[in-house]
């Protein structure tokens, strides 16, 4: 099944294994929260029940810290909602703290961990031009 929209996660590349995957699911749970992206619930031949997930692929990127910053100032020029993992969050531990962080961040200066977004996918593609698929 071929779909008009994309998700997209972009990872800084030199993050460590365990960052990329703890970035990914942070920023996998904003796009979770827009409810016409996420699939109905599944069950096995037991009809015991397993939460739903999202409905389609997720595109996975990885660039160096200016290509996050251009992937940034594309999705905002192009007015993407899109939720952000910035650096100073993997010193904190709840999502007050986290919160906090960013509040204090100015966006010209952010030093991205990651990015993740869901939009049409031609402008997708324009927003990732230039990005590698993570490894």
């Amino acid at each position: 099944m071929m779909f008009n929209t994309k998700i997209v996660v972009v990872l800084r590349d030199d993050l460590a294994p365990w960052q990329c995957a703890n970035v990914t699911a942070f920023l996998s749970g904003g796009i979770a929260s827009d409810p016409n992206i996420i699939g109905k619930p599944y069950a096995d031949a037991t009809g015991r029940e397993y939460l739903p997930l999202l409905r389609q692929p997720v595109f996975v990127f990885e660039g160096n810290a200016d290509e996050l910053k251009r992937t940034y100032d594309r999705a905002i020029s192009r007015e993407i909602a899109f939720s952000i993992f910035p650096n100073d969050i993997f010193a904190t531990n709840n999502d007050d703290d986290n919160r906090g962080a960013v509040l204090k961040l100015n966006p010209e200066s952010f030093n991205l961990a990651g990015l993740a977004f869901h939009t049409d996918a031609k402008i997708a593609d324009k927003v990732t031009s230039g990005l590698k698929r993570h490894r």
